[in-house]
């Protein structure tokens, strides 16, 4: 009985979809054709996109490295102050 319905939901989600994709190729032929000289090139726009990304990547990754460095000191300095006993810091 699940397949069954499973089955039902999915033909009614790819009509969906095709009624979707119709009306939007419609509305495409329906407007006016831009030159392809005047198009943006995706190609660019992805590149471009895509070195946004990494650059936010890189600058994360560069404030992740330097907290995990003042953590990693951190824990050093309790370490160490730890191990001395208090009167051995006067």
């Amino acid at each position: 009985m699940a397949h069954g319905g499973f089955l039902q939901a999915a033909v009614l989600l790819l009509g969906v979809q095709l009624l979707c994709l119709g009306a939007a190729d419609a509305d495409q032929e329906t407007g006016t054709v831009i030159p392809a000289e005047s198009r943006p090139c995706v190609d660019c726009h992805a590149f471009e996109f895509m070195q946004r990304a990494l650059q936010d990547l890189k600058k994360t990754a560069f404030n992740l490295d330097a907290r995990t460095e003042t953590l990693v000191l951190r824990a050093e300095r309790r370490a160490l102050c730890d191990c001395m006993p208090t009167n051995s810091l006067r």
